[in-house]
């Protein structure tokens, strides 16, 4: 019963190191390093279903390591702003379209949002920064992130609990199977890179034909030509650059404004 065996190790092994593993491993995920928390809070459920772990002590772990991580994130939104959004964002491969999705969801929903980010890789990574970047009470922004912790961490136990069984069969069946298992992991990660990376300087080239810099757009607007201009920036985004004159809607709501958008000129779009 060698998988048997290992699956047991596996537990024992989380069932030792008990909540202090569960709070340093949600911490260091909240944190924005590479260790995501599924798989142990799925095992901390399989433990809590045989009576080796508790509910309560799980989920408080796992509340007070991302509450202290978030809240360094809020600090840092707070003081720092845009520079963290883009900072998370750039390793997604998708800068370009990061930011401002990100705020576009915190726009319409507000610290909402909190309550589901943990589940979204994307806003997951930003949520906490774009709460600080909007000037949003801590007391607030607290409350919500700990319901949302809570969801998040909640909702994995319970599976992990309710599904016990099949955890241990799944082990059992990835151990036989460890090396080809890792090879197909790692051969799918790598195909997606490469895909995101492609898309990305497809994109970034047919970009470049059609941009404009700002001292262009300045001169032709100084020449009298009569240009449209959409500001496509989110209602958070920063407000040093003012542009007279300008339409300010968000990409979401073109369509919505079609009537609004003259067809007989030049279109220019912006966007930081």
């Amino acid at each position: 019963m060698p998988d048997h065996l290992e699956f047991v190790r596996t537990l024992h092994f989380v069932e030792r190191h008990g909540y202090a593993l569960l709070f340093f491993w949600v911490l260091a995920e909240q944190s924005a390093l590479p260790a995501p928390s599924a798989p142990l809070l799925l095992a901390v459920g399989a433990l809590i279903h045989s009576g080796r772990l508790q509910f309560a002590p799980a989920i408080l772990a796992c509340v007070a390591g991302a509450l202290i991580a978030d809240t360094i994130w809020f600090a840092l939104g707070r003081y720092r702003g845009r520079q963290v959004l883009r900072l998370v964002c750039r390793v997604s491969l998708e800068p370009d379209s990061c930011v401002r999705r990100t705020e576009n969801a915190f726009v319409k929903f507000g610290l909402r949002s909190l309550l589901v980010s943990k589940f979204i890789p994307g806003l997951n990574a930003v949520a906490a920064p774009l709460a600080g970047h909007s000037s949003s009470s801590y007391l607030l922004f607290a409350l919500y992130d700990i319901a949302g912790a809570w969801i998040w961490s909640g909702a994995y136990l319970v599976t992990g609990y309710v599904f016990s069984q099949q955890l241990e069969e799944v082990v059992g069946f990835a151990s036989r199977f460890s090396s080809h298992l890792l090879l197909v992991i790692v051969a799918l990660f790598a195909a997606w890179i490469v895909w995101k990376f492609v898309q990305r300087r497809r994109f970034l080239r047919q970009l470049k034909v059609a941009r404009i810099t700002p001292s262009e757009l300045q001169e032709r607007l100084t020449a009298g030509e009569d240009l449209f201009i959409i500001d496509l920036r989110s209602g958070i985004a920063d407000e040093a650059i003012v542009i007279p004159g300008a339409l300010r809607i968000s990409p979401d709501e073109l369509t919505a404004h079609g009537e609004d958008i003259p067809r007989d000129r030049e279109i220019i779009l912006f966007c930081s």
